[in-house]
């Protein structure tokens, strides 16, 4: 089972290999509730190395929200004190949990909660290419892929004012990759000799981090931004 290091559905018709969360669910959905040696030493690997470097340049679902947001509407920037943590219960609810615990009463197996019940990039990219080619599939459609459709026009519908509020608030993968930042490999770099604390970094943040003093924040999707607005060249 070879995964990519971002979200991406296998019910895709044009995936050819798996989504690390969806393999997750898998394992842990089994009846022996087995962990995969293969995909935890994957995303272990990952994470070491580049960090939430792939929720700024792997992830599809991060590219289509950065192309949502440059459409041109009134931006907020928001800070998510709290509500950030949300993505890390739903990697330990979702993912782990509900998978392991809640199983099918004839089958003996467990559901791929986050998958089934949440995951918009399950939706774009898998469910409607399915349902546009296939009008069986359509028939059967009913309230689930409603509900799916609902999430993920509410995730667009935020992408146009606030940056990356999937990834911020609800993807467990970006969640995983989060525990990795300060010691990834690939990390952010503050030269405190070059900085002259003109702030101009934090500015730029649509996250409304602190680059020059987290440079390394598990927040950091490592867009760029600061980078690009820092005249000093003290951030790499």
């Amino acid at each position: 089972m070879i995964c990519t290091p971002g979200l991406n559905c296998y019910s895709c018709p044009a995936a050819i290999t798996s989504c690390p969360i969806g393999a997750m669910q898998f394992f842990f959905a089994g009846v022996r509730h087995s962990i995969s040696l293969f995909i935890t030493g994957f995303l272990l690997s990952v994470g070491v190395v580049f960090g939430r470097f792939i929720c700024g340049y792997v992830c599809p679902m991060g590219l289509l929200q950065d192309l949502i947001y440059k459409i041109k509407t009134p931006k907020k920037r928001v800070r998510f004190r709290y509500m950030r943590y949300l993505k890390y219960l739903i990697l330990i609810v979702f993912v782990i949990l509900l998978p392991m615990f809640v199983l099918h009463e004839l089958s003996g197996f467990g559901e791929p909660w986050f998958c089934k019940y949440i995951c918009p990039s399950g939706t774009i990219f898998g469910a409607i290419p399915l349902l546009a080619v296939n009008g069986f599939l359509r028939d059967l459609a009913g309230f689930l892929l409603i509900m799916k459709i609902s999430i993920v026009a509410l995730i667009i519908t935020a992408a146009l004012f606030i940056y990356r509020p999937f990834c911020r608030l609800l993807c467990p993968l970006g969640a995983i990759y989060a525990l990795f930042n300060k010691i990834a490999i690939k990390k952010m770099r503050c030269d405190k000799e070059k900085c002259t604390s003109c702030n101009k970094c934090a500015q730029a943040c649509q996250i409304m981090l602190e680059p020059a003093k987290q440079p390394n924040s598990p927040e950091c999707v490592r867009c760029g931004m600061c980078k690009a607005a820092c005249e000093a060249k003290a951030l790499k």
